[in-house]
């Protein structure tokens, strides 16, 4: 069977993919165009998908009948149309598990960047604008005993909510489709509405999986109901905040303070004003990014792909239904 690889990914990946004696096909170009990427997928049986804006929808399908299997490199599949791709028995793969650390960790680091607002003092130090003391400049906020709120208490938000517990005390509280009985027992978790969620909380942390119909969650009236002390934190994907009122949120003193590994869009626009706020930390989209958890996302990807080219279940599969009768 053939692999088309979109991107580079880490070496571990690649000899799982020698192993089991696949025909690995790369982009010809290290920037392939929309165009050019769509011409290498019609060649191949199954794609490993490492980021892009590139979408597997159904006019994708239509023009790639011999696409079997999609093995994403990342935890959301939003860039998928599950149900088209459950239709046409196309078995889509991700990497669970392998990054909920290193994503949860930088949350964390947003969240206490944020809070002291580092960016704008390292800024402050880089351009020689460090001054006298002066007691009164752009104070930040402590963490401890303050309530953290978590829109998705899954396998991320869990290592994010036990950091905070376990750092600063913070009282937990989530919103979930489902109760998560083994986080409401280590943390003493408390499942609450969303309005509660939103009202309730000194820090919101992102961690759910997004959806179209999740777009722009955060948004003016969503922002206007939270604390002015609020930490706004967003790992997750940018779609699920309005980046213009966030913006005036956070100018307005409704909203005290965001961190986002994500953005809408993204990549940001380098003129953004939040950028230019001291109440703002803004990371490329690193969650991922350390060398343990890319290449467990390798691993995990490969071993998708792997186990379809031999007939077998995913073992990481999104849409198991498509190994049914």
């Amino acid at each position: 069977m053939k692999v088309f690889i979109n991107k580079r990914i880490p070496e571990n990946g690649i000899e799982i993919l020698k192993d089991g004696n696949l025909d690995i096909m790369l982009p010809e170009t290290e920037h392939p165009t929309h165009e050019e990427w769509l011409q290498s997928c019609k060649k191949a049986d199954i794609i490993l998908s490492v980021g892009g804006k590139n979408k597997y929808d159904k006019s994708f399908f239509d023009a790639c009948p011999n696409v079997k299997a999609i093995a994403l490199f990342s935890v959301g599949f939003d860039q998928v149309d599950i149900a088209e791709a459950t239709k046409r028995k196309v078995a889509v793969g991700n990497t669970p598990d392998v990054l909920s650390r290193a994503t949860s960790d930088v949350a964390f680091l947003l969240m206490q960047m944020v809070s002291r607002k580092a960016s704008y003092n390292i800024a402050k130090v880089k351009s020689g604008n460090w001054k006298d003391f002066d007691a009164m400049e752009e104070l930040g906020q402590e963490l401890y005993g303050k309530t953290l709120g978590i829109l998705g208490l899954g396998r991320i938000g869990f290592e994010m909510a036990k950091k905070c517990k376990s750092a600063f005390g913070t009282n937990i509280i989530y919103h979930n489709r489902n109760h998560n009985e083994p986080a409401e027992k280590a943390l003493g978790a408390k499942y609450v509405s969303f309005d509660e969620l939103v009202e309730n909380s000194d820090i919101i942390s992102i961690h759910a999986n997004y959806t179209p119909e999740q777009a722009d969650l955060f948004n003016k009236d969503v922002f206007e109901k939270m604390k002015e002390n609020l930490i706004f934190i967003n790992t997750a994907r940018g779609g699920f905040h309005n980046e213009k009122d966030l913006f005036e949120a956070l100018i307005s003193g409704k909203i005290w303070g965001a961190g986002l590994d994500v953005t809408n869009p993204e990549p940001m626009q380098k003129d953004s004003p939040l950028l230019a706020l001291p109440n703002v930390c803004v990371l490329p989209h690193i969650g991922s990014a350390t060398l343990e958890a890319r290449s467990g996302m390798a691993r995990l990807a490969a071993e998708n792909v792997v186990a379809f080219s031999k007939g077998e279940k995913m073992p990481t599969c999104v849409n198991p239904v498509v190994y049914e009768d």
